[in-house]
């Protein structure tokens, strides 16, 4: 793991402090990205005791945003840092709610895969959920790429990151469209739909919480704050300074 600006401190104990930190941000992420994958996992397959595991895991995560957050508010307190050390600190505490709220939505996914698996009974493939699989399989590739590229304190990919969410909207829009009409052609699909179309949701605002990680970053790394930034703005900042 590349360290960037941190270790350039005269104090190695203040060192450590930002590595754990960051360290700890990164094994929540890593949480966070399982709880998607096992989320969505369980909503196709009807598998409540996965679903059950998720919600279980989602505890882990809960604990790890205090204790972060909570080490982060000591050092601000204690190190009163300045320039980047103090946007990193800032930076963690953004990022660790930004995944905090995706742990969240990937358990609402498991609830609702509780849901169905009590409705239609666990363990059967629901093929029709392929689009949906598609859908999960690009927000947590981006949740994924926004955290490496937090690891890295690198913010090269990140147009290409948040660029990735135009796809994300475009398959929200199409799966709704299709969900839409299989409850309009038959009324009993209705309870079904309405828990696919809540999950696709879910899955939508994930991919909105993986750029709100990007746009952090930008901050952390350029001191600009991107948000609401248009495409041509936020790629302006990035170039800035480049040779």
């Amino acid at each position: 793991m590349d360290n960037g600006k941190i270790g350039q401190h005269i104090s190695g104990q203040f060192n450590k402090e930002l590595e754990d930190i960051r360290n700890k941000v990164l094994t929540m992420g890593g949480l966070v990205e399982q709880q998607i994958e096992w989320a969505v996992q369980a909503f196709t397959n009807g598998d409540a005791e996965l679903a059950e595991q998720v919600i279980r895991q989602d505890n882990q995560v809960d604990d790890l945003e205090i204790e972060i957050d909570r080490e982060c508010n000591q050092i601000l307190a204690l190190r009163q840092p300045a320039a980047f050390d103090l946007r990193l600190l800032i930076t963690v505490i953004k990022v660790i709610n930004e995944l905090e709220i995706v742990g969240d939505l990937s358990e609402s996914i498991a609830k609702m895969a509780i849901s169905i698996a009590d409705i239609e009974g666990s363990g059967t493939k629901k093929d029709s959920y392929y689009e949906l699989q598609h859908m999960a399989d690009l927000v947590r590739g981006m949740l994924h790429d926004s955290l490496d590229a937090f690891a890295r304190m690198n913010v090269d990919d990140v147009a290409l990151i948040t660029g990735r969410d135009e796809n994300v909207d475009r398959e929200y829009v199409s799966i709704f469209r299709q969900l839409i009409t299989h409850m309009m052609e038959d009324p009993r699909n209705i309870t079904r739909t309405i828990n696919v179309l809540w999950t696709v949701r879910a899955l939508e605002r994930i991919g909105d919480h993986a750029c709100y990680v990007c746009e952090h970053l930008i901050y952390m790394m350029k001191g600009k704050n991107v948000r609401h930034a248009t495409k041509e703005e936020l790629q302006k900042v990035l170039d800035y300074g480049k040779k």
